[in-house]
């Protein structure tokens, strides 16, 4: 007899699990998906053509709210969790949900959903959504792009619109961003890399992803895991680098599967050295000591840039923010509060009063995220909100802090100025150090 199964999921980790564990086994029947921490994705379904022959129908996906009804009207047996970024007393909650509605709780490990590439493969992850994963990332691979080396990123999922036509998606050009309509979160994470030059893979069935990255037309020396939220790698990694946040310190060891992560690597990264406070610092050295004693640790900072400083000084400014970093990370601050503070603005404007909509309900529903305004945009809806809400602030001008340029998808009727950020190593050890050993070993030097 087989097992009915329902994975627990957010539109990414979750449709990993099932393909890479639950695809054409027939010893297990999934019977549904549930969603979430994304707004809009329950309700539909993980197509027929991605299941697989086993499920001719597709498989449904529900609000996770209903979790308790759908075991018991669907006789489940298993439950398997499959999101991130979540802290563990959230975590036994559900676990707790599920045992009580009669069924087994589940966490699938890297054995089970790992993939295997052809080519080496570095790894970047994080302990928390919002560390400066994606900065570190950049840096990698502009080390390695130097060395002439052909690196192809493959980012952890975010496929919330049509999930068959989001199997693979290859991103090469700014054109690809808007030919495979992008969501604001996505292309936060894939337009810094397409701008500097190097191709980024993501999508659903991330087998067939890294086998087309590895046989990328510009060619592939190396796969570099660009990992979302704080999940562990899809990929098992060669070189397995994870980020620390000493503005969120205890909570490497307090959120799944953060720990893992960190437990998994074989560098530890402490970022943003520059503006956390030496306490913060200190408390998250001490983690990485106690779990990972056997990685290398680097100090870095995220030194911040700002297009116009004129904009911030003496003015009354609202901050933009990266959306999950607000959110579901729980950051009480970005790149654009520091350059708020560093560049002499006088007033943070707080934007609850003026926000329409989507972003209305997003404030709701986390309502911890203060005078910042997250740049929301999971839909078209979401993104006229943003551009409305912006457009009803009064302040005398606007500080982007996401990694995107928001004025090419909105039109904002203030002052305005973007804040860019990079990764800067702290003495030594440091990543050039690092990778250069990681190259010789694979004789990978050009």
């Amino acid at each position: 007899m087989s097992k009915n199964v329902i994975i627990i999921g957010a539109a990414g980790r979750d449709f990993h699990n099932f393909n890479t564990c639950y695809r054409g086994n027939k010893n297990y029947n999934v019977v549904a998906f549930t969603a979430a921490q994304i707004p809009d994705i329950d309700g539909r379904k993980y197509p027929a053509e991605l299941a697989g022959d086993l499920y001719p129908d597709g498989i449904p996906i529900f609000a996770e709210a209903d979790l308790p009804k759908l075991i018991n009207e669907l006789n489940v047996d298993d439950c398997v969790f499959s999101y991130s970024d979540v802290p563990y007393p959230r975590v036994m909650g559900v676990s707790a949900v599920v045992n009580a509605s009669g069924a087994n709780f589940i966490l699938l490990g890297p054995k089970d959903t790992m993939i295997k590439s052809t080519k080496p493969v570095i790894a970047v992850g994080a302990v928390r959504t919002g560390c400066g994963k994606s900065q570190t990332s950049r840096r990698v691979i502009e080390y390695l792009m130097d060395k002439g080396l052909k690196v192809v990123a493959v980012r952890h999922p975010m496929p919330y619109g049509d999930l068959v036509a989001q199997k693979v998606q290859r991103f090469a050009t700014l054109e690809d961003l808007k030919k495979h309509k992008c969501t604001v979160e996505e292309m936060e994470e894939y337009e810094p890399h397409v701008v500097r030059g190097n191709v980024i893979y993501a999508g659903v069935d991330y087998e067939a992803i890294l086998r087309a990255a590895e046989q990328d037309p510009d060619g592939c020396d190396i796969v570099l895991w660009d990992g979302g939220n704080n999940d562990f790698p899809f990929y098992k990694p060669d070189l397995n680098i994870t980020i620390v946040d000493p503005h969120r310190p205890g909570h490497e060891l307090s959120y799944y599967p953060g720990e893992v992560t960190l437990r998994l690597a074989d560098v530890a990264v402490i970022n943003k050295m520059d503006s956390a406070s030496p306490e913060g610092i200190q408390t998250v050295r001490e983690s990485i000591g106690k779990v990972a004693p056997h990685a290398i640790v680097v100090d870095a900072a995220s030194p911040i840039k700002v297009d116009d400083p004129s904009v911030i000084k003496g003015k009354r400014v609202l901050v933009i923010e990266d959306g999950p970093t607000l959110t579901h990370g729980e950051m009480k601050l970005g790149a654009g509060t520091i350059a708020a503070q560093k560049f002499g603005a006088r007033e943070l404007v707080d934007p609850r009063p003026f926000t329409v909509g989507k972003l209305s309900e997003t404030f709701k529903i986390y309502p911890n995220i203060g005078i910042l305004l997250p740049a929301m945009g999971y839909s078209d809806q979401q993104l006229k909100d943003l551009e409305t809400t912006i457009n009803n602030t009064v302040c005398d001008s606007v500080v982007i802090g996401t990694p995107i340029d928001l004025n090419r998808l909105i039109k904002i009727n203030k002052p305005n100025t973007r804040v860019h950020y990079d990764l800067q190593d702290i003495g030594y050890p440091d990543l050039n150090g690092i990778i250069k050993e990681f190259l010789d070993k694979y004789q990978l030097q050009k």
